[in-house]
């Protein structure tokens, strides 16, 4: 009886809600020639509107497949969203499709017609230029208004019966749908809870599926994504149900049921967001650490008075020293500037045989910091007379130099390159720091950092002078080799343990 008790009102509460299907349509997407974002914007939309996205499918320019589509959606779900196929050429048939899926004629509808002469000019009803305004006899038109003018949008939404058919462009379908959500909204709203959990899926199972069963009767759904990139947690478990209570309750279960700080706590999804506000007010610095920021950020401003923002660039490799100076860098320029940076030159020297870890950090660092990389192969002197050569507008760069580096007991926060050397002003912020302030630093404020560091490396070159560092080496329970990571390192006189 408890078993049949509990399935019904699960039921009963996936009924409630109101579903969706998504049709993405192109031979592109198919054959790989077009990236389909269209599907995720769309689930995510829905699914914060209220709505239960139950099924997305591909298919290609085929109108009777199309059709078929069409129609079998139109009658399992409340609501249908197709993408794509909307256009004056040959292979554009949405409309067609859809007005074989409900036995429906194409017609000229009046405003499509007035809205393709203007557009496109004069052309017969057969022809390309006319060809979007042929739509199914009793499709209804929807024009989204844009939120910043309060002027509708050019071209409509086209909808019959239960189906919207928005086009492929991701822009155009982005801001149709969201000036049209109100059509398609549901009352219904999802409670949802995140966990992020350090120990990976295997080690986190029976708790999951145990909290499940347990709270399956009042329509709690959990679910986990493992991710094995995050520096900071194994695998991420969202609980959702339409009752607040229901998914904080199934919420504590698991916190309760897993070992002690299994759960990451503090964590920021997209630290750059934040522009600058958790390096000056973060509230869990420790008094020496805050004060060894504060210091830091006072000369990254002092050079941006003594230079302009094209005379400057930050030395980034990839490295955790680094990664801290781009973040306090940044942090900066977000307060100086009152907006994000945008396009702040980086020069990375990068090494003969880099780690591919370290190249896919790099590519991401680029686009979260929106930065213009300068890269140079090969030695330091010889990489800063190709960056005099090729960038000579620049003279400062920030560093992330740590006095305890070698041959830097002797640097200062501003300090001229050597004789010999080209012409540079060193900008050192974090001469002062130490190893655990970085890792202490770069930890605190959930940033991103090359994974290498979670593999027991604790100072990084290229693959022919760099190997994990022994100190870090252990036995894990099932007898086999492993390596901590390095901000567990007690002792940093051992950083560069595994530098050849």
């Amino acid at each position: 009886m408890t078993l049949l008790r509990r399935n019904s009102s699960v039921k009963s509460i996936l009924e409630m809600a109101k579903t969706a299907g998504i049709i993405i349509i192109g031979d592109e997407i198919l054959k790989g020639h077009t990236q389909d974002t269209n599907s995720f914007f769309l689930s995510k939309l829905l699914h914060t509107s209220g709505l239960v996205v139950k099924r997305t499918t591909i298919i290609g320019d085929d109108i009777d497949e199309i059709a078929h589509e069409m129609r079998v959606f139109a009658e399992k779900y409340d609501y249908v969203f197709t993408s794509g196929g909307i256009g004056p050429t040959h292979d554009d048939k949405t409309f067609d499709a859809a007005a074989v899926a409900f036995n429906e004629k194409l017609c000229p509808n009046e405003t499509m017609v007035g809205l393709c002469k203007k557009y496109f000019g004069e052309g017969p009803m057969d022809s390309p230029k006319m060809k979007m305004a042929l739509i199914p006899e009793s499709a209804v038109l929807h024009f989204g208004v844009d939120p910043n003018s309060g002027e509708s949008y050019k071209y409509p939404l086209v909808a019959i019966r239960n189906m919207f058919m928005f086009p492929g462009i991701p822009t155009l379908l982005e801001k149709q749908a969201k000036s049209l959500i109100h059509l398609f909204e549901s009352n219904d709203e999802f409670a949802v809870e995140r966990l992020l959990i350090k120990e990976g899926e295997i080690a986190i199972a029976d708790v999951l599926r145990s909290c499940q069963d347990k709270f399956s009767a009042s329509g709690v759904s959990v679910g986990s994504y493992p991710d094995i990139t995050n520096n900071y947690y194994k695998v991420k478990v969202i609980i959702e149900s339409k009752h607040s209570d229901a998914s904080q309750a199934a919420k504590e279960y698991i916190v309760n049921s897993l070992p002690q700080k299994a759960v990451v706590e503090h964590y920021v999804e997209n630290p750059v967001t934040l522009q600058g506000d958790d390096v000056y007010r973060c509230p869990r610095f420790p008094t020496n650490l805050r004060n060894k920021v504060d210091k830091s950020i006072d000369i990254i401003k002092e050079s941006l008075g003594r230079y302009k923002m094209h005379q400057l660039c930050v030395a980034f490799n990839g490295g955790k020293d680094c990664t801290a100076l781009l973040h306090l860098v940044y942090a900066v320029l977000c307060k100086e500037l009152k907006e994000s940076p945008n396009s702040m030159s980086c020069l990375y020297i990068k090494y003969v045989n880099p780690f591919e870890e370290i190249e896919n950090f790099m590519e991401k660092s680029v686009t979260t910091y929106r930065l213009d990389l300068i890269s140079v192969e090969g030695k330091v002197k010889e990489a800063l007379k190709t960056l005099k050569s090729d960038r000579p507008q620049i003279t400062g760069i920030f560093m992330g130099t740590r006095s305890t580096d070698p041959y830097s007991s002797n640097l200062e926060s501003f300090s001229p390159t050597d004789p010999g050397w080209p012409d540079y002003m060193r900008i050192n912020p974090l001469l002062e720091w130490t190893y655990h302030d970085v890792w202490e630093f770069v930890r605190i404020l959930s940033l991103p950092y090359c994974m290498l560091y979670d593999l027991g490396y604790t100072s990084l070159g290229g693959r022919e002078n760099t190997k994990k560092n022994e100190k870090l080496k252990y036995i894990n329970e099932n007898k086999v080799v492993s390596y901590r990571p390095a901000y567990t390192l007690q002792d940093e006189k051992f950083e560069r343990n595994g530098r050849l």
